[in-house]
């Protein structure tokens, strides 16, 4: 039985770093304070509890994380300092060492943040807690929402792939998920909130159902039932999980929208093999092409890495020219980070940072021009968006079903809105297409 009498009238700031899941799951750790008493600290205030949810996906990520770190206890020296998140769980004891920092915990134990508090006094050094990784087992279901119009509800975790390049298995456990029944009543919450729209979020979600006996179909089916919401936007799904059965299912349903986030990594068959990835050019060309057949103006995110090791000049022509030739909306572009313990390590050819950063220019303004491309053939167009809260006296934004970027006068009764409205011209920094309200 955990006393909670130590935690009442604390206050707690929280520090989240990465991904979208991480940011649900920040959330989720925060409600587990609140309802033992803690509050969110004002600005300014003394704070008592320091949370900080780390990412561990590139070296880059690693380094940002040990200077939040380091910030989060200069600026708080007095609080007790929690750190959690992938990080954590690949460095524990890296990051006991820090000054500062009271407690490390890893994936099978932040969502038991409270067992660990204690009585809140700092020590003289921190406390490392973290499972092997056969260990981590269990799934924390998260549904966050904070400051955002949309809400993002976790409904996997883990990942079974191991690609070569990835530390994310060994960071996040094997692949869970929680149930339909669960994650419907969380859908189901939202909305009464007043939540609009829902994006679904894990690591590898199109991998939902392996520790419920369920499928991802099954679940985009059931959610599309839920009442009160009225859209889900699928985030990252593997393109050998990318089923036409989905595709299809999206193109109808009522709720989900045409927009979709797709990995490619390369587009080479040669480097997709190095990376241990499960499908090849042809497949990923298959999912585009279906998902244009049945939503021509789906919105597609794809994601590429640059530098992987054996990608030498003539593997990365080849997958520019790919995706040059390739109907898709925005390229995430990820330059190669060597991570520890991964197979990659093996591959001999290695890139220089120098060219790494020439091909992620070439790509990056790649995706702009392709992005520019979508928005314009949209222009005339009436088309509804979501539109989100902004300071009195700047514009007002909202996306579209299919992701287009709106911008409008600023008028609070817009807030958490769908509006139709008339897509006009470019913005000034031409990143949003500038909307007349119609109704």
């Amino acid at each position: 039985m955990i006393d909670t009498t130590v935690f009442q009238d604390k206050t707690a700031v929280y520090y989240t770093l990465g991904c979208k899941l991480n940011f649900s799951e920040t959330s989720t750790l925060g409600k587990a304070l609140r309802e033992a008493g803690v509050r969110t600290a004002r600005r300014g205030e003394r704070t008592d509890i320091c949370v900080i949810n780390t990412c561990s996906v590139t070296e880059t990520a690693d380094k940002k994380c040990r200077q939040a770190i380091h910030r989060m206890v200069k600026q708080h020296p007095d609080a007790f300092v929690v750190v959690t998140g992938c990080y954590a769980q690949l460095k524990p004891e890296n990051i006991a060492k820090i000054e500062g920092v009271d407690i490390v915990l890893g994936a099978e134990q932040k969502k038991d943040v409270l067992r660990f508090l204690g009585d809140l006094q700092k020590k003289n050094r921190g406390e490392a807690y973290a499972s092997d990784l056969k260990d981590i087992r269990s799934f924390s279901p998260s549904c966050s929402r904070g400051d955002r119009t949309r809400f993002f509800l976790k409904v996997q975790d883990g990942c079974d792939y191991y690609c070569s390049y990835c530390t994310i298995p060994f960071a996040r456990g094997k692949s869970r998920n929680g149930t339909i029944a669960s994650i419907v009543q969380q859908a189901r919450a939202a909305a009464a909130e007043g939540g609009k729209e829902i994006v679904l979020t894990g690591v590898n979600i199109g991998d939902f159902g392996k520790s419920t006996d369920e499928t991802f179909f099954d679940l985009i089916r059931a959610l599309d039932e839920v009442e009160g919401i009225q859209r889900y936007r699928i985030s990252s799904i593997e393109p050998n999980l990318l089923t036409d059965e989905i595709i299809e299912f999206v193109a109808q349903s009522r709720r989900f929208t045409p927009h979709f986030h797709i990995p490619l990594q390369s587009g080479s068959d040669d480097v997709l093999r190095l990376m241990r990835r499960r499908y090849d050019t042809s497949l990923f060309t298959s999912k585009i092409r279906k998902i244009r057949e049945v939503m021509p103006d789906a919105f597609i995110g794809v994601d590429v890495i640059v530098g992987a090791r054996g990608e030498t000049d003539e593997l990365f022509e080849q997958t520019y020219w790919f995706i040059a030739d390739m109907d898709v909306t925005r390229l995430h572009v990820f330059s190669y980070s060597e991570r520890p313990g991964t197979q990659a390590l093996n591959i001999d050819y290695m890139v220089s940072p120098d060219e790494k950063h020439k091909r992620s220019q070439r790509l990056l303004q790649l995706s702009d021009e392709k992005t520019e491309a979508f928005y314009a053939r949209h222009i005339g167009k009436s088309m509804k968006a979501l539109m989100e809260k902004s300071k009195h006296g700047t514009p007002m934004h909202g996306f579209t079903e299919n992701y287009i970027r709106i911008e409008t006068d600023h008028n609070e009764a817009l807030d958490n809105r769908i509006v139709m409205l008339q897509l006009n011209g470019f913005n000034e920094d031409r990143t949003a297409l500038r909307g007349t309200i119609v109704s």
